[in-house]
């Protein structure tokens, strides 16, 4: 028999319908000489210090740094688990081959592998590798089926990243609770973790320390016009008052007009992260709403593969987008003027270096039916971007006017649409917009200016105040992350610093829910704000590697060559594994410490614990040394805030 195994039960049902597999056993289906079964995501996860060494139980100084010799992997304790990976486990030893189905990218690979080495797996192992769920995929995917040995830099890879955040995070939680927690909560510190949460409170940093300045810009109004003068901004209002004085008795002359016609190209296809980005702006989602609605898409074959990290398709899908296309049924309208043309192929769509394990997320042409209120406002942003690739470019001309008040320069603007292209199938979205933020001033349409015309005017000095930086919210956090911290707009500039991204695009949502979850950072509408607690943790972290967005880029950015080959693992690890010994030395050494502020209020029974949110209850940290004050979530609510838990235990 051949085995192959998914990573979630309905994707083992797709690839079973397609193999011919309809036998129904348990934890499996069966036929045509295929066994098809299934893991829940992670079956297998890496031992827990315990179990390696009871002393390693004890939270204590002296057994830090915890460094195994050998890393090692264990079933996760969950009896529904370990009831399939029994199945599992008979079906591989019994088998003459295994097809690897997993989920194609580092995650689904290592959790495959996994679950095949604790299954002692001894048979040839292949690899199908599909970006999509469609019959016609998983067919093709059947065709081309891979030896398991190409993957095993992407395996080792998920590997590294897995062992290098135990090393860090089961070393500094343990180490920074203790030095600084003082027992009262644990000090959660990530790999990923503590630098995203160190850009948000850096952030808060900036702007709580923000002292606003005000500045003066000499402007005037030519026949309904705004011109800006070219001098800038003044910090000095004597100064600009004295330009006003030179221009209020002179009048406008308009000495140059220019027009440039240009393009715009359409935006381009989504990556996860680019998608997060725009729902969170649009919708208001969050990155994990966002990456569940998407998966939730993939799996219902109407997207292709979710979790990637790059805007372009690969050439060998350019000949399928008419088909893709004509599936879009419920855009006809938007689809007919592409049909029976021969499609446009850019390398700002097509470009097969910018393209490795997966393409863009884009539609699979499958209709799009019996989709939820969320999954429709995602597929439609998906479909949308995939029309209008193929769209001509949008033309426009920008007109440039100056002009001159007794030898004072002044400057304005404006774009002219000649021929929409694309936008058309934004068209609505592009109205809703306007009609709610407004017009910018760089894209209003000019009215005819000759050079060398005059007339009146009418200046005046504007008072400006500087403004703090912006909160970040979900999709500033998101780009922030993908470029290690740095505010860039350019695409391509995007493109080149993702290699040094904080995290990997399907992690992302991931670790902005730990941070809500550890009580780290809190949501006031879409802003996004650190809690005392977090703030107070950065504040005691003095390694810089820790918290820096940039040096954990750099670590990214090694895991990706371990992924293409170009890095050894071992280099990576032994660098992590030095680095938790220098870390562990620089805080036992800092003389500073001191407990670290926190804003969970302090428990009313014992008076030394905190409450900590647990899985029924908020409890006291004190529990161990026998103090069990409770307060459940059924009496008084899961989502409670710490100013509500300290008004009920004032009460109390």
């Amino acid at each position: 028999m051949i085995v192959c195994i998914a990573e979630k039960p309905s994707v083992a049902r797709e690839i079973a319908d397609v193999l011919g597999a309809k036998v129904k056993r348990d934890g499996y289906l069966e036929g045509n000489g295929y066994q098809v079964t299934w893991t829940f995501g992670h079956l297998c996860t890496l031992k827990e210090p315990h179990d390696y060494s009871p002393q390693w139980k004890i939270w204590s100084y002296s057994q830090l740094p915890m460094i195994p010799e050998r890393f090692g992997i264990k079933l996760i304790e969950n009896e529904t688990y370990r009831h399939q990976f029994e199945i599992i486990r008979n079906l591989m030893q019994q088998a003459e081959r295994i097809i690897n189905c997993g989920d194609a990218g580092q995650e689904g690979e290592l959790i495959q592998r996994w679950v095949m080495q604790m299954a002692g797996a001894r048979c040839p192992v292949q690899r199908l590798w599909i970006s999509s769920l469609t019959e016609d995929a998983i067919r093709e995917g059947f065709q081309h089926l891979k030896d398991q040995s190409e993957f095993q830099a992407l395996y080792e890879a998920g590997l590294s990243r897995a062992i290098g955040d135990w090393l860090l995070g089961m070393n500094a939680t343990r180490l920074y609770t203790l030095r600084y927690g003082r027992n009262h909560q644990v000090l959660s510190i990530g790999r990923v973790q503590t630098p995203t949460l160190a850009l948000i409170v850096n952030r808060q940093a900036e702007i709580d320390h923000f002292v606003p300045e005000p500045y003066w810009e000499l402007k005037t109004i030519y026949r309904g016009v705004t011109f800006s003068g070219t001098k800038g901004k003044f910090k000095d209002q004597s100064e600009g008052e004295s330009f006003l004085a030179q221009v209020k008795d002179s009048p406008f002359t308009v000495t140059d007009v220019t027009e440039k016609k240009g393009k715009e190209f359409a935006p381009r296809l989504f990556d996860l992260t680019s998608l997060q980005v725009e729902c969170n702006r649009k919708y208001a989602f969050t990155a994990e709403q966002t990456l569940k609605v998407i998966q939730s898409l993939y799996e219902k074959k109407v997207t292709t593969y979710p979790r990637v990290d790059t805007t372009y398709l690969s050439d060998d899908i350019y000949p399928k987008v008419p088909k893709t296309l004509e599936g879009l049924v419920d855009y006809t309208a938007l689809t007919a003027p592409l049909k029976g043309k021969k499609l446009p192929k850019s390398k700002k769509v097509f470009d097969n270096s910018k393209v490795t394990d997966h393409h863009a997320i884009i539609p699979t042409g499958v209709p799009a039916r019996n989709l939820t209120e969320e999954e429709r406002k995602v597929y439609d942003l998906v479909a949308r971007r995939f029309i209008a690739a193929f769209y001509p470019n949008c033309e426009i001309s920008t007109t440039t006017v100056l002009g001159k008040v007794d030898q004072i320069d002044f400057k304005v603007t404006g774009k002219q649409i000649l021929s929409p292209g694309w936008r058309e199938v934004f068209a609505q979205d592009r109205a809703d917009e306007d009609e709610s933020e407004g017009e910018k001033e760089e894209d209003k349409v000019l009215p005819a200016f000759v050079a060398g015309e005059s007339g009146p005017h009418e200046p005046s000095l504007k008072e400006t105040w500087t403004t703090a930086p912006k909160p970040y919210t979900e999709a500033t956090l998101l780009r922030a992350m993908e470029t290690a911290g740095k505010l860039v707009e350019d695409e391509e500039l995007k493109d080149a610093l993702k290699e040094n991204g904080i995290g990997r695009p399907s992690t992302r949502a991931a670790i902005i829910e730990t941070l809500f979850k550890r009580n780290y950072i809190r949501k006031e509408r879409k802003s996004l704000y650190p809690t005392e607690t977090g703030k107070g943790l950065i504040g005691t972290i003095n390694e810089e590697l820790l918290k820096s967005a940039e040096l954990t880029g750099l670590w990214e950015k090694k895991l990706r060559m371990i992924e293409r080959g170009e890095y050894a693992a071992r280099d990576f690890l032994s660098e992590l594994k030095e680095l938790s010994r220098t870390i562990v030395i620089n805080v036992l050494s800092d003389e500073s410490a001191s407990t670290l502020n926190t804003d969970i209020p302090i428990c009313p029974k014992c008076g030394k614990g905190r409450l900590l949110r647990g899985k029924t209850a908020y409890g006291c940290s004190e529990y161990r040394n026998g103090c069990d004050f409770r307060l459940s979530y059924e009496e008084y609510g899961k989502g409670l805030s710490d100013r509500d838990l300290k008004k009920i235990i004032a009460e109390l």
